[in-house]
């Protein structure tokens, strides 16, 4: 079926879900949107709501949608699950979500989208790769929101600590969205200027130590939210509306999603995120660059680490 303009479908009603449709909403990128979830009842409330909210944004269409709005759809975002609980790690949730993800897949799959699908459902990793195999579509098409909450975490700590506009400071968080994952400090620049030499310039903190203090803030930045909120939602949420509008507007921008390497960083047949060229089919090209040797272990050990949860499925 031909696609529609700029149409998302989003699975999953829950605050994550609505809290990304509230954002999109006010960009203009999408023309129509489409929510779906079991809980009808919660799918027409929220519709309402939103709508209702419609004569202060730019025009948009919003409904309570069917599977079937996934087979014109651009974009399918994916954020159906059970959430977080205090002190569970993102991989005790996965067997649950797991077979909530695949009953959404096989419903995906009845009406041959072409839509770039995008994985947000804990532990995103695991779960793309799961939703690639079940979903049987080309590897860059099926994506997970990855790093791209860590990596701006990342990028916000670094520009509060450095007193620099957070749009100015350029930092990737590599590898697993949860424990294992990676720092890029060789690709982290502020100016154009390397982190570390801007650090010598700067001079204004013992940068090694802080730096890893920077990144187990990023790290463990969920735990800390959860504990004080219940769940996470803002962050994730404009999150997803820039990656959006990097599908949406064929932009060709960088962003660390989860993407099934094959080769790339030495590392096969294992979803996890590193840089790639995002544009409307979804991953046009992994940017296979040069870490640091350390930053190549860390990454080598988070995808371990990723195929130990794998192995756990139930696939």
């Amino acid at each position: 079926m031909e696609t529609k303009q700029r149409k998302v479908v989003v699975v999953g009603a829950g605050s994550v879900g609505t809290t990304y449709i509230y954002a999109l909403l006010q960009t203009g990128l999408a023309s129509e949107i489409a929510l779906i979830d079991v809980d009808r009842k919660r799918v027409e409330g929220e519709i309402m709501d939103l709508s209702h909210g419609l004569p202060f944004i730019p025009p948009v269409s919003i409904k309570a949608g069917q599977y079937t709005d996934c087979a014109d759809a651009n974009l399918i975002v994916i954020t159906a699950g059970a959430k977080q609980a205090p002190g569970q790690s993102r991989t005790e949730l996965i067997q649950k979500n797991a077979d909530m993800v695949k009953s959404i897949c096989a419903n995906i799959r009845q009406h041959e989208t072409s839509a770039v699908i995008v994985m947000v459902t804990n532990p995103v990793d695991t779960l793309t790769q799961l939703a690639i195999k079940h979903l049987d579509l080309p590897r860059g098409k099926v994506i997970g929101s990855g790093t791209v909450l860590d990596s701006a975490r990342l990028k916000f700590l670094l520009s509060r600590h450095c007193n620099i506009d957070a749009r100015n400071v350029h930092a990737y968080i590599l590898g697993e969205h949860g424990d294992s994952e990676v720092a890029a400090w060789s690709m982290t620049h502020i100016a154009g200027v390397p982190i570390e030499e801007y650090c010598k310039i700067c001079r204004v903190c013992d940068y090694p130590r802080h730096h890893r203090q920077i990144a187990e803030q990023v790290r463990d930045s969920a735990y800390h939210i959860i504990d004080y909120k219940g769940s996470t939602f803002y962050g994730i949420g404009l999150s997803l509306t820039r990656l959006s509008g990097a599908i949406l507007r064929d932009e060709r921008s960088v962003l660390t999603v989860s993407t099934l390497l094959q080769g790339e960083y030495g590392l096969n047949d294992i979803c996890l995120s590193v840089p790639c060229i995002i544009d409307r089919d979804g991953v046009e090209r992994v940017v296979d660059a040069e870490l640091s040797p350390q930053e190549q272990e860390g990454l080598e050990r988070s995808a371990e680490t990723l195929r130990a949860v794998l192995a756990q499925v139930k696939a």
